[in-house]
């Protein structure tokens, strides 16, 4: 019998990940060998735990899970990467995928056919819930320049647009003309509606 493919999961919610773990220990050919509440935690769980498959969520403290996924692609591109999330948003979809992730579902997904894409994933396959799959050709790549994106990103911190120039080390003029072409492609009329657009669709 082929020994059991080994799992790291990491989540920040505690009942979610124990969840996680009790529904996919009780496979056969699943074992959980680690877990990480923080994405700042999972690359030394993994060095320490050697997973076949890491489950990822995106919103975790320290280290977002794109952020941990591109990481773990560049370090460990032997270990595959399943993103489980609450957040089924297209933008994370593809910034999930180009980041390295094999794999991308949300968390409601029902415990036999999150066994069995932990399994496809092994096995080099790419899996991508279908629904989000179809949203993610609609909505899914970003419609802002790498600087666009980081000008909203501090906008939606909060700060004024002296503030954000300042800390971006851009001229205030920059920060407007880069503000006002985010509103523009979001068809949205002031920053914090941009801001809102932007993260209901998952691109900041």
């Amino acid at each position: 019998m082929a020994d059991p493919i080994r799992l790291v999961l990491a989540d920040d919610q505690a009942l979610v990940r124990g969840a996680l773990a009790a529904l996919l220990d009780i496979e056969s050919d699943l074992t959980v060998v680690g877990e990480a509440g923080r994405g700042d935690e999972v690359l030394a769980v993994v060095e320490r735990t050697g997973p076949d498959v890491v489950l990822l969520d995106i919103d975790m403290p320290g280290l977002d899970g794109i952020a941990v996924a591109a990481e773990l692609h560049r370090t460990r591109p032997e270990v595959r990467i399943l993103m489980v999330t609450t957040f089924g948003r297209p933008g994370y979809l593809r910034r999930a995928m180009d980041a390295g992730a094999a794999g991308f579902i949300v968390k409601d997904t029902p415990a036999r056919k999150l066994a069995d894409a932990v399994r496809r994933v092994h096995l080099g396959l790419r899996l991508i819930d279908p629904a989000l799959a179809a949203e993610s050709r609609t909505h899914g790549a970003s419609p802002f320049t790498a600087r666009e994106r980081e000008v909203l990103s501090a906008a939606a911190a909060g700060g004024s647009t002296a503030a954000i120039a300042e800390r971006l080390h851009l001229s205030e003029g920059a920060v407007r003309n880069h503000l006002s072409a985010a509103i523009g492609k979001t068809s949205t009329t002031t920053r914090a509606a941009a801001v809102r657009e932007a993260e209901r669709f998952g691109w900041l």
